[in-house]
């Protein structure tokens, strides 16, 4: 796994506004690109959402909020490697390759088979938590991401909780939006997946979960710790609301 007047919109209904960027042109898309894609959406179309279908229930509250188009980040709780999978899965087959959850690059990549299997599947964009340098800089590195209209799945607690309370929101998420005003941040609150899949466990069990969208946040100033507070308030209101 921020600016002279704070104006945050957590609750305006008009179509948001497409974060202010100078998007360079796409790379050229190569054979192996092409055949990820493919792997990817046939790896969700004939394993994931069947699976998903049969063995958990969902619901999908607020799914109305979700972007059209990129780029945006999905700010959501994370307490299970269920997370991933059901957030990619809110999206079309054809948008997957578009949007990358941020993942620790010790964990994901720490094997060759792990790395394969993190990069074809599930798009991830690693990051280092450690020993960081101009080169391996994580806003650097989602930034140019974002300005190439590629979407970004944070989990702005850092790691993987233990169960469903929210922690304190690490401040790379502000640093971001400094960088990038008016980038739509969509926070989203999962119920349920450490329970269907706990912690240190590879078999899901069936539980039913659910995935609480809200409207979309929008910065254009204020402080580091008011963006903090205000998204970390954003996902709690999910929390907190009544079935």
């Amino acid at each position: 796994m921020t600016r002279s007047t704070s104006v945050l919109s957590t609750s305006d209904p008009r179509p948001v506004e497409r974060a202010s960027t100078n998007l360079p042109s796409r790379p050229a898309i190569t054979e192996r690109m092409r055949l990820r894609d493919l792997a990817q959406i046939l790896f969700f179309a004939l394993l994931v959402r069947p699976l998903m279908a049969i063995f958990i229930g969902y619901r999908t509250p607020g799914r109305q909020w979700l972007p059209g188009d990129g780029p945006f980040v999905l700010l959501a709780n994370h307490s299970s490697h269920l997370d991933t999978v059901s957030l990619l899965n809110l999206f079309p087959l054809s948008r997957l390759r578009e949007i990358q959850p941020v993942a620790a690059a010790d964990y994901f990549e720490r094997n060759r088979l792990v790395a394969w299997f993190s990069h074809t599947f599930f798009n991830i964009l690693p990051i280092a938590r450690c020993r960081i340098t101009p080169e391996n800089n994580p806003i650097q590195i989602m930034l140019a991401q974002l300005r190439a209209g590629k979407s970004l799945i944070i989990y702005p607690e850092g790691t993987r909780g233990s169960g469903e309370e929210i922690g304190p929101i690490r401040p790379g998420i502000a640093h971001l939006l400094e960088q990038m005003p008016r980038l739509p941040v969509v926070p989203v609150y999962l119920v349920n997946h450490g329970r269907c899949l706990p912690k240190g466990e590879w078999l899901p069990v069936p539980f039913f979960c659910e995935i609480r969208i809200g409207p979309p946040q929008v910065f254009s100033g204020g402080s580091r710790r008011e963006i903090l507070e205000r998204l970390r308030s954003a996902i709690l209101s999910l929390k907190n609301v009544e079935d």
